[in-house]
């Protein structure tokens, strides 16, 4: 299992106010004992293949992968042009995934927001057509599209469409392909879902392909009933507060335990630092350990149910070996 970091509490500074670079959270991440750097889709808005060149330059200068791009695409969007417009945008972002991450990364995938207007049935559909039409482009790429069962972008109005969890395993279930695509599970967006995580986790086990690990918390006197009322605020509702994972709401015990049994030892990404770097570290620290205690301290990636669908595809595996051994077999 390797660790990657999402700059979850610079997005702000990385996004919306332009006072921190790209560049400038590589070079801070430095100070963070992972492997790996998730990136998003918004730091390449408006940029040049040379932009992208230039931070792959600087992922490699700092010794990090770039296993996962978090994207957020709008495909239950009700105007048309807007969902061919998101979909155009994730063709472009797959793009930057294989230029940064090579074979095997993976870009993030959504259906999009819950907007009012629009029936589940009918989200459905616009949901799996444009996933589905972008499976070609993840095979040609070998890249792996992963639909996170999401809660709410940062720059949403709306919560995620297929965010409770029998919509999601609906839209899960639309689609056959296993070789390109699967789930990026994230544990505390199943809470905010009104699922237990770990119980959700056995739901889409067989289909996992990345993790984000975080945790979260209520604020004193809010209620899981609350935060799922809110569904006309920009961005994530005060009611849910980011914190140490392992501090919070999620059994990472059953978490780690169900996915090392069944052969998961791949990227699992921090989504934290909300609360400053010293709580990203203190994560950071928590996965290390919780490496070591449930994946025997594997630093390979092997993710066993994802690579017999690679297999039975006919593609190549993506298997690495652990970090120590590949770099001795190097010297």
């Amino acid at each position: 299992m390797r660790i990657s970091v999402f700059p979850k509490g610079e997005l702000d500074a990385l996004v919306k106010h332009k006072s921190m670079t790209v560049f400038q959270w590589i070079a801070l991440a430095r100070t963070l004992p992972v492997e790996g750097l998730e990136l998003y889709s918004l730091f390449f808005e408006d940029e040049d293949d040379g932009f992208t060149a230039s931070v792959g330059d600087a992922l490699a200068d700092a010794g990090f992968a770039m296993p996962m791009m978090c994207a957020s695409p709008d495909f239950t969007h009700p105007e048309r042009d807007v969902r061919a417009r998101e979909h155009d945008r994730q063709v472009e972002i797959m793009h930057i995934t294989r230029q940064l991450g090579g074979p095997g990364a993976s870009t993030r995938v959504l259906s999009g927001q819950r907007h009012p207007s629009v029936a589940i049935e009918q989200g459905l559909d616009w949901a799996t057509e444009n996933i589905q039409s972008l499976i070609p482009l993840a095979k040609e790429l070998d890249i792996t599209l992963a639909i996170e069962n999401h809660y709410k972008d940062g720059f949403w109005q709306y919560p995620e469409f297929a965010q409770k969890a029998d919509v999601f395993l609906e839209l899960l279930s639309r689609i056959d392909e296993r070789a390109h695509f699967g789930v990026q599970y994230d544990p505390s967006n199943a809470i905010t879902a009104g699922s237990d995580s770990a119980d959700f986790l056995d739901l889409v086990l067989d289909r996992v392909v990345t993790m984000q690990a975080s945790d979260r918390r209520l604020a004193p006197g809010a209620t899981l009933d609350s935060l799922r009322s809110s569904d006309g605020t920009i961005g994530y509702s005060p009611d849910l507060q980011h914190g140490v994972i392992g501090q919070g709401l999620n059994d990472y015990h059953r978490i780690f335990s169900t996915l090392s049994t069944a052969g998961y030892d791949g990227w699992i990404s921090i989504e934290d630092g909300v609360n400053g770097m010293d709580e990203m570290r203190a994560s950071v620290e928590y996965l290390r350990e919780a490496r070591d205690l449930y994946f025997g301290g594997s630093t390979a990636l092997r993710v066993k149910a994802h690579e017999e669908a690679r297999a039975l595809a006919g593609a190549t595996s993506l298997n690495q070996p652990s970090i120590d051994t590949a770099r001795k077999a190097n010297a």
